[in-house]
């Protein structure tokens, strides 16, 4: 059985699901929060460490005004109401990506990570304004700048992710297969899952049904 201490997880799908049955997008952004909740009791429940969630990328600026303005919303109401809740529960709460929104939801998350930084049950990586290939070009320029040689164990230390293992698991909804700039370099040898379902159609079940079947995979990272 594979251990299983970090799952990075691409939410694919819910403006798509917000516009088949509610003809909003932002309602499927809505209805994705609830997937989220479910699947962090879901994976305290299986006692993994570390669960990575792609939230927001550095190429999601494009979007409606509108749309960004009920997602950045969504997540302030997050952390108003929530935020003791993930600190009773002995949750840890990470940011990845650069923090450069309004001043009340850089103040938020900034306080939401202070006042849980010494939780050890789970540590929940939200990637905000997050993009894999700026944060290696950033990793480069610190690199150079410290003048340390250029190999993997010093490029790790300037990651975003530095004393986070990388993902044993990848999971992405919404019947897409590709990356999208997410975790990159950490991904090299993650064992990747791609669901049909759109995330707010994505449940414990299927949650519990990928972790089964990673347990099984025989993982070899370059090996016989």
């Amino acid at each position: 059985m594979n251990p299983l201490n970090h799952v990075a997880i691409i939410m694919d799908g819910n403006g798509r699901w917000g516009l088949k049955y509610k003809n909003s997008r932002n309602a499927g952004h809505k209805a994705g929060l609830n997937t989220v909740e479910k699947i962090i009791k879901e994976t305290i429940k299986n006692k993994i460490k570390y669960l990575t969630l792609y939230a927001f990328s550095t190429e999601n600026w494009k979007r409606p005004k509108r749309e960004i303005n009920f997602l950045f919303n969504l997540l302030e109401n997050f952390l108003i109401n929530r935020i003791e809740e993930l600190q009773k529960k002995n949750i840890k709460l990470k940011i990845i990506g650069v923090k450069s929104f309004s001043d009340k939801l850089n103040k938020l998350l900034n306080t939401s990570e202070r006042k849980t930084s010494k939780n050890s049950k789970l540590q929940i990586n939200l990637a905000l304004n997050y993009g894999s290939k700026l944060e290696l070009i950033n990793a480069f320029k610190d690199l150079n700048k410290k003048k340390d040689k250029i190999n993997e164990k010093n490029l790790v230390k300037y990651l975003q992710t530095h004393n986070i293992p990388d993902p044993d698991l990848l999971i992405r909804t919404g019947n897409t297969k590709r990356l999208s700039n997410f975790l990159l370099w950490q991904l090299a040898y993650s064992e990747i899952f791609f669901v049909k379902k759109l995330w707010p159609e994505f449940n414990e079940k299927d949650y519990n049904m990928i972790i089964k079947k990673f347990k099984k995979i025989k993982r070899n990272f370059g090996n016989v």
